[in-house]
Parts: C-alpha cells; structure tokens; sequence
C-alpha cells in the first residue's frame, strides 16, 4: 500500500502519502488508492474533518517517472481512461461532505497542487514549493486546473500554468492556494488547532456551509439566486442541528455536537 488510512477518537481522518523513497509521487495505483479511501471516508457518517498529510521531506513530487513512460505508449483511449481515474480522484476529494485539510512540508509539484486545491485549508511550512510544470514537458495541467484556479485565481493561473516557475510558502499564501504557512515544528500544533475550531462547530452546518461556496461561486445575483439562499437558510434554521444550535446560544450551553462520540 502506498497510503495510510487512520481514524482517530475525534473521528478525524488522515490519509497519508507514504512513498517517501519516491518522494509521494503518485501512479494509477496510487490514484486508486486515495479514490478508496475518499470514498471510505465519504461513506463513514461519523467522520467529522479529512486530513491529507505525507511522509517525507517531500509532500508530492507529482507524477511518478515509471508511470508517466507507461503513458507515453498509451493510446488515446488509454490515456481518457487514465485522466479520468485521476478526474474523479479530485473531484470525490473537491466535494467530500466535511472539511478538508492539506498539511504540506515539502515540495508539491504538478498533480500534489491539485491534491491541495481540492482541500478546504492548507497548511504550509517554510520548506513547501508549488510548481505547476506541465508545459516543459509539453503538456497541460489539465485535470487539476479547476480546482487551481478557484483556489489561485484565474490570473495567477495564467502565470504559473504559462512559466512553470516554482513559487515558496509565502507565495501560495499569497495567493490563497494555502491558509497558513507555520514553522515545521508547529505545523501539527496548528493544524490541530484548525482542527479543533471546526469540530466545534455544525456538521450538518460545515456540510451546508460548503456545499453554499459551490453554488453560489461566480454566479450573477439574480432572483433565482436570492430565492435559493433564502431557502437554505430558512430549511437549516428548522432543522435538528440548527434548532440545537439556537437553543444552545440562547441558553448559554454547549451544542450537543461539541461533546458527541
């Protein structure tokens, strides 16, 4: 196996790349295996966050060589049928149902920039690089580019996609690809401490909160809009967790979900 698949007592997952021998580069297989486990960890209704970390110096050097001369041969069906798989791995990871967290401490290169695209936060320490690059290999960052430029910015993209230049820790967060960049022997206590500020709020809610960013990115303001926000928030206020959550604010008590199993 080339990842790992943990669970803890807060019901917090952490999927880690574990090739630290290749630097987490990853293949068809590797591809498969994180499907499995977003999937697992999408199916399980106790899981509360996702982290996605890696051992190594490296967080993921992109694609593995041995993989990208076996798809040099491919046919062009071959090769659909292989981005695909890589399409869908994004996007199950894009649209998991509860936060996600990216814990990056080395380089991230190529594909591994989509991997934290997709995450709702990442956490970044002084050795994390990013470097989108495809086009001195003559291709294109193609399945990860949705997700990189929501995270990166349409502008940013354009440079970073066009020069293949590598960019630091402050740069990513400058650009928002990363929410924070700590020092390497803090980066778990802060990731901890996102961690923590998540779980005490709604799952149902978290869940609502995210899926509102997808529907309502880059949409024009119209009625049907202003309706459908509406709807959500009188739909969550009558629900089973924002009834709990008013009755906890007015009575000046924890919600029940800060002290569930």
């Amino acid at each position: 196996m080339s990842i790992r698949y943990q669970k803890d007592a807060r019901n917090v997952v952490t999927v880690t790349l574990d090739r630290a021998d290749k630097h987490n580069a990853f293949d068809d297989g590797v591809i498969a295996e994180l499907q499995s486990a977003f999937e697992q960890a999408r199916d399980d209704k106790t899981v509360r966050a996702l982290v996605l970390a890696a051992e190594g110096k490296s967080f993921s050097a992109g694609a593995d060589l041995g993989w990208m001369q076996r798809m040099a041969s491919y046919s062009l069906a071959q090769n659909r049928a292989d981005a695909d798989a890589l399409a869908n791995m994004l996007h199950t990871l894009n649209t998991l149902p509860f936060p996600t967290l990216a814990r990056v401490q080395g380089a991230a290169f190529g594909g591994a920039v989509g991997l934290v695209s997709c995450c709702d936060l990442a956490i970044a320490g002084p050795r994390a690089s990013f470097c989108l690059s495809e086009v001195k290999i003559g291709l294109i960052p193609a399945t990860i580019s949705p997700y990189v430029v929501a995270a990166m910015g349409e502008r940013a993209a354009r440079r970073y996609f066009l020069t293949a230049e590598r960019f630091d820790a402050s740069t990513a967060l400058a650009l928002g690809l990363v929410s924070v960049v700590e020092a390497e022997d803090k980066l778990d206590t802060c990731l901890n401490d996102l961690i923590s500020q998540l779980l005490n709020n709604s799952p149902a809610a978290l869940s609502a909160a995210k899926q509102l960013v997808f529907d309502v990115a880059n949409r024009p303001v119209t009625q049907s809009l202003i309706d459908d926000t509406s709807a959500r928030i009188a739909a969550i206020r009558v629900s089973e967790q924002g009834q709990e959550g008013l009755q906890a604010f007015l009575q000046k008590r924890s919600p029940r979900w800060q002290t569930a199993d």
